[in-house]
């Protein structure tokens, strides 16, 4: 059981715990697979490469969720995204399916874990502000 000073910390809702936070709102699916969309094959980048490019650059952890539940992983290419240092990551079809998708855009990879060359491979995604025009 929480202590009560700990307790009424994450009942006022100052913990980011329970997925429906201020940053959890802030960053919704969609942004985070449209900018999926910019990174051209045979390129790369990371979880907080993402996650800088939606303006919150220390939630790459939720943006790997977000990537992780993808739902059209054939179409919005989550495979291009990989941990910061270079290593792979996860990949929902499964490890050896991700480095057979990298491998086939070109991308080189060491020892099954590590991209050759990162820096050289690494696109820096920018968020797409979406303009509403008014009619009146």
């Amino acid at each position: 059981m929480l202590s009560y000073p700990m307790n009424k910390y994450w009942k006022k809702g100052t913990m980011n715990h329970d997925n429906k936070g201020p940053i959890h709102k802030a960053i919704k699916d969609e942004d985070v697979y449209h900018l999926l969309l910019q990174i051209p094959k045979g390129k790369t980048t990371t979880y907080g490469d993402l996650a800088a490019a939606l303006g919150h650059p220390s939630s790459s952890r939720l943006i790997g969720q977000i990537v992780g539940r993808n739902p059209n992983p054939i179409k919005v290419p989550c495979h291009r995204v990989v941990k910061s240092d270079g290593m792979l990551g996860g990949y929902s079809g499964g490890i050896d399916r991700k480095i057979e998708l990298l491998k086939k855009e070109g991308i080189s990879i060491s020892n099954n874990i590590t991209i050759d060359d990162f820096e050289s491979v690494r696109f820096y995604p920018k968020k797409v502000l979406m303009k509403i025009q008014n009619n009146n």
